[in-house]
């Protein structure tokens, strides 16, 4: 198991989250065989790791966390036998459940507007920050774990783009242009007078100059958007899907869309079709006669 988290993260470079997730999954099987059979995951069967999935979906673990702990178990027994240490692969004979397909959940254009023009964020070095992070989430659509790990000699601000490292370290461009680029250039000047500062530093700091971390980012979004939404989900993430879905409600074409998300296949980016089509449904039914 060592072994497999060690390529992860050094072959694979994943996340440290994604890592988490990964060694989560694997140390919680791994306990379940120990206490059931008195065995191991190396050397598991097929019908030991189907007990496993339904003990958690009898507990009432969601279909799509089971999923997640069936594909990190898939990638577990493939490391395996590629390193020549299993002959069958148990996972050959397990099947997923089946997941309802849930829309992204997005924030209203008209929310967002009021959000960046209404709301008044002060205008010390924490007001300029919190607006920062809300308008580079929103306005790139990058990932909670990009916008932390951002750096400064990452933000061009003469040639107007930033360099963002995605999963597996792929690395893409985002144009950071208009009122974002005004914005940071604020915020680098404000951050100037506060705490001394190199370009492989990062770009986003608390109060005490330290690097931001998730749950920090986590409680700035929730506490802003839910001044200006009613939207049930109120995480980083929601404003990732709001640039998407707004994007292609404003005509951007869908393989651009998935460039600047870093998705690594268009089927990922599709998902955001699925919410113009209901608002097309939506503005269809109020407008047509016969609707």
């Amino acid at each position: 198991m060592i072994e497999f988290l060690k390529y992860l993260e050094l072959e694979k470079r994943y996340s440290e989250h994604t890592l988490k997730s990964y060694r989560t999954d694997l140390l919680q099987f791994a306990h379940f065989l120990a206490k059931e059979y008195s065995n191991e995951p190396a050397i598991a069967s097929s019908a030991q790791i189907r007990s496993w999935l339904a003990a958690l979906m009898d507990a009432g673990v969601a279909a799509r966390s089971v999923n997640r702990k069936i594909s990190t178990l898939k990638s577990f027994y493939r490391f395996l036998q590629t390193r020549n240490l299993l002959e069958v692969n148990p996972m050959e004979r397990v099947t997923a459940p089946r997941t309802s397909r849930t829309l992204p959940v997005f924030i209203p254009e008209d929310d967002i507007a009021s959000l960046f023009d209404e709301l008044e964020f002060t205008r010390d070095f924490k007001g300029i920050r919190d607006r920062l992070v809300l308008e580079m989430l929103y306005t790139t659509g990058m990932r909670l774990s990009e916008l932390v790990g951002l750096t400064h000699k990452d933000v061009d601000m003469i040639a107007g783009q930033i360099r963002v490292k995605g999963k597996g370290n792929k690395q893409r461009l985002i144009p950071l242009l208009g009122s974002l680029l005004l914005t940071f250039r604020q915020y680098v000047s404000d951050k100037q007078q506060l705490f001394v500062f190199n370009a492989a530093d990062p770009v986003f700091v608390t109060d005490k100059g330290k690097k931001i971390y998730r749950k920090f980012v986590y409680r700035t979004v929730k506490f802003y958007l839910s001044v200006h939404t009613t939207v049930g989900k109120r995480s980083p993430h929601v404003l990732r899907h709001s640039f998407a879905t707004h994007m292609l409600n404003h005509g951007a074409d869908i393989n651009a869309i998935k460039e600047l998300l870093g998705h690594s296949s268009l089927s990922a980016t599709q998902v955001y079709t699925h919410n113009t089509v209901e608002k097309l449904k939506s503005v269809y039914k109020q407008a047509h006669p016969k609707a």
